[in-house]
């Protein structure tokens, strides 16, 4: 049985880390491939949070990086389910980086991911509906049909049944 629909704020997620040398590159700032990675593990918490159940990411459908985080500069990941579809989940996150001395925070990524839930025989199951409460979510929700058509459209284009590959 499918839960209730639940708000998007309820599996909203949030992470502050500061970025030491040791994850920067020659610019010395941020790898984009170790921004990745925090950004899968958040969306993966806010997806869990929302269908209490495992997960799995079937595709990175935009990431933008708008600015660089630099050595020293705190980094806070945001993220929430936006949209669900029977077995989906579509995951926004925004990144922002913080100058700790001035206070100045700026946007530095945004991205939108989709999960899949796993029931107990590891196949998908259904996930609960989500609705949203503020002005940006119901941007946010309002917008997502239109990036879950172009998903499945570029699916469809780039997996033929030609390929190997099912569809």
């Amino acid at each position: 049985m499918i839960a209730s629909p639940k708000p998007i704020s309820a599996s909203r997620s949030v992470l502050t880390e500061m970025l030491f040398p040791g994850d920067t590159n020659y610019h010395g700032t941020m790898f984009g491939g170790t921004l990745m990675q925090y950004i899968d593990k958040i969306a993966t918490i806010a997806a869990m949070r929302h269908c209490h159940m495992p997960v799995v990411t079937v595709s990175q459908d935009s990431l933008d990086f708008l600015s660089p985080i630099r050595v020293g500069e705190a980094f806070e990941l945001e993220a929430c389910v936006t949209w669900t579809h029977r077995s989906s989940m579509e995951i926004y996150c925004v990144v922002r980086a913080e100058d700790l001395f001035t206070g100045e925070r700026r946007l530095t990524v945004t991205a939108f991911s989709t999960f899949v839930a796993l029931g107990e025989d590891g196949k998908s199951a259904p996930v609960p509906g989500v609705y949203p409460e503020t002005e940006e979510e119901r941007l946010l929700h309002e917008s997502a049909r239109t990036r879950y058509e172009q998903r499945q459209l570029r699916r469809s284009q780039r997996y033929s049944s030609t390929d190997g590959r099912d569809k």
